[in-house]
């Protein structure tokens, strides 16, 4: 059995990279990061949307680099991207490698994820801030077993990067700090004597953000949550969309595509998603394992700040579904009978949905007309259909954005 998924997970790491041949996939985030890029290699009104954009930058520097290289394309995205989930998933099998994980499975399972294929091949900050957070916490527990310097600046500089490239990067500095904490509780005191230079710089790390908040954008979020707020948006709402989020990834489906022939699936969705994180805090709190202290920490703080999020998306998720994936992974199957038979129907139906996901991405990213009629749902179609065929083939079609029509012209493969 391990070597059908050793080679199940190569095959689907050959089906990722057959993707760098997908067209330039337009997201409304996607398309205000370019913005952003452009504004600031080529200029911008002070007043325009892209420079008051609060975005973090993280990103927006690789684009730049990427752009000032002749190498902003498409199939380079997607290859870049390909190349952080790699880095990702190694990452997390190094953290992992004192414990039970049965590594090609877990591979299969991550890259079966329709998440994880959607989002690989977008021109978004997701698999960057995977990359950079999660190697952030492998450079951390080696530094708690090697004690090496070098290995702890690496974990922040990593932390700091994965900051910058998303603002949910706050909870690696609270995440390190309480690895920190809790690798030396015993000598505390004593560390910090011996270690001022650390503690400084820590310290002037924390003044820093304070200082500087306003440039990284933090001070944006509390308008976003007002408004969002003042707009009707409540409590109830918020957790019950991330509810879902956590169901669209256990069960490896979109709820409004399941929605669209069953109106009713929500509440199924909620009960799921219910379900799912609680197994995950109780297999992190209360069940005795292997899983390293610093992922749990992280997996709680990211947690906690996710669901106080005001907009609903799956992709918010993405950065940790290997780690959680990893943690359920620590538990070996049930004794044979009903609950046995149960968990491994689960992870049929998971990786059949999964096959499909993959496929059918895969698919649209080799295949233009079906391509412009799936991506984005279509919100974009006349402006690729204008780029592949020199006019929308819709006779209702009017209007053509010639912001996005530029974006493709000039990034697309």
């Amino acid at each position: 059995m391990k070597s059908v998924f050793k080679w199940t997970a190569f095959l689907l790491g050959v089906v990722y990279l057959a993707n760098c041949g997908s067209p330039l996939r337009l997201h409304t985030d996607m398309l205000r990061y370019f913005a952003i890029k452009d504004c600031i290699e080529l200029g911008c009104p002070p007043d325009s949307t892209a420079a008051k954009d609060y975005l973090p930058y993280g990103y927006t520097a690789l684009l730049l680099v990427l752009s000032k290289a002749g190498l902003l394309k498409s199939w380079c995205i997607v290859l870049l991207n390909c190349i952080y989930l790699g880095g990702s998933l190694y990452f997390v099998v190094k953290l992992f490698r004192a414990t039970t994980l049965p590594v090609y499975f877990f591979l299969t399972l991550v890259l079966l994820n329709w998440t994880t294929v959607k989002f690989a091949a977008h021109p978004l900050s997701e698999m960057q801030y995977m990359f950079f957070s999660i190697g952030s916490l492998y450079l951390f527990q080696l530094y708690t077993e090697q004690k090496r310097f070098l290995l702890l600046a690496g974990a922040i500089i990593s932390g700091a990067i994965a900051f910058i490239t998303r603002s949910v990067g706050v909870v690696l500095a609270v995440t390190l700090v309480a690895g920190f904490l809790w690798q030396y509780r015993k000598a505390l005191l004593a560390l910090i004597s011996k270690n001022r230079v650390v503690v400084g710089i820590a310290v002037l790390v924390f003044i820093g953000v304070v200082v500087f908040s306003r440039q990284l954008g933090l001070n944006h979020y509390g308008g976003v949550f007002s408004k969002q707020f003042k707009e009707g948006l409540t409590v109830a709402t918020m957790f019950r969309w991330h509810f879902t989020e956590w169901a669209e990834m256990g069960i490896n489906i979109s709820a409004l595509k399941v929605e669209g022939y069953y109106p009713r699936a929500g509440i199924l969705f909620l009960i799921a998603g219910i379900l799912f994180f609680a197994g995950l805090i109780y297999l992190l709190l209360f069940r005795k394992n292997q899983v390293p202290f610093i992922v749990k920490v992280y997996l709680l703080f990211y947690s906690i700040l996710m669901f106080n999020w005001p907009f609903y998306d799956p992709r918010f998720w993405v950065p940790v579904l290997p780690l959680v994936l990893a943690v359920i992974l620590q538990y070996p199957l049930p004794r044979p009978g009903w609950r046995r038979g149960v968990t491994v129907v689960a992870f049929a139906g998971y990786m059949l949905l999964g096959v499909l996901a993959v496929g059918f991405f895969t698919y649209t990213s080799l295949n233009k007309k079906v391509f412009v009629r799936t991506q984005a749902n279509g919100v974009f179609r006349n402006e690729y259909e204008t780029f592949f065929y020199g006019k929308p083939t819709q006779d209702t079609a009017r209007v053509i954005d010639p912001v996005i029509l530029s974006v493709i012209t000039r990034y697309d493969r």
